[in-house]
């Protein structure tokens, strides 16, 4: 694989440091019957410390010119052409939990989490390498500046914690920003009552506009024909200002008011 250069389009940064290669694999915690779904392996740096400690793996690639090679060098694990996006989670797993692991593009770092987001239950962890940034504000709580849709609804669904940071200098090509991983464990018993999509539809139009009050954020979002005077949350403060806990809250009155 030596004459397959990264393509900026894709946004390709392989990862080259074999110590970080190995502690990233390390935050899985791989167990003998978990299944592994890697997203974008690219050279197979990440695959083969993973393919060494189990054949449960399925890497799924959008990269034609690195499947072949591959599959010839990692001939026990499930190698796929295909874009993450348009794939099927269910049926990856089989009714079986997924690990996710991967050393994601940058561009792609909140469709693909969305997109598990909504496929939560069948996964049981997580763990990616992101940019610093993202996971800053992946991990960020309530009253910061880093606070907002990503880190309402992933710590929602999950409990989210910051691993640790990864320098620029261990990729090829080296990106302008500093990566971290970030690890995800699906274990929270959510509300069976909460409609998820209408919570996703409630935290986005609540960010709307940061400087506004939530009054004003719904009131110019697809909830303007509602009577917002009968919620008891404080629509005088910011987005920024409510816990997850208060989302919840809010989406299960907003969820009365649309049935009444």
């Amino acid at each position: 694989m030596k004459n397959i250069r990264p393509v900026k389009k894709l946004g390709q940064n392989y990862l080259v440091d074999q110590n970080i290669i190995n502690k990233f694999v390390a935050e899985i915690d791989i167990k003998p019957d978990d299944l592994i779904l890697e997203i974008g392996p690219g050279k197979g740096a990440i695959t083969k410390v993973l393919a060494a400690k189990t054949n449960n793996i399925i890497a799924i690639d959008i990269d034609s010119r690195i499947i072949d090679p591959l599959k010839e060098q990692l001939p026990n694990i499930e190698i796929q052409h295909k874009d993450i996006l348009k794939t099927d989670i269910r049926e990856i797993s089989g009714n079986k939990a997924l690990k996710v692991v991967g050393n994601i593009p940058f561009n792609l770092t909140s469709p693909i989490l969305f997109q598990l987001a909504e496929s939560r239950e069948y996964l049981s962890d997580v763990v990616f390498i992101v940019q610093n940034e993202v996971a800053k504000r992946i991990t960020a709580v309530k009253g910061t500046k880093e606070y907002g849709i990503l880190s309402v609804i992933l710590n929602y669904i999950s409990q989210v914690d910051y691993c640790f940071k990864i320098t620029r200098n261990v990729f090829n090509p080296r990106p302008n920003v500093d990566s971290a991983v970030i690890h995800m464990r699906f274990n929270k018993p959510l509300r069976e009552e909460v409609d998820f999509n209408t919570f996703i539809s409630v935290v986005k139009a609540s960010f709307g506009n940061r400087r506004k009050t939530l009054k004003n954020s719904l009131s110019n979002s697809i909830f303007n024909t509602y009577d917002l005077s009968r919620i008891s949350v404080d629509l005088s403060l910011r987005a920024e200002k409510l816990s997850v806990d208060d989302f919840v809250k809010l989406t299960l009155q907003i969820q009365n008011l649309a049935y009444e």
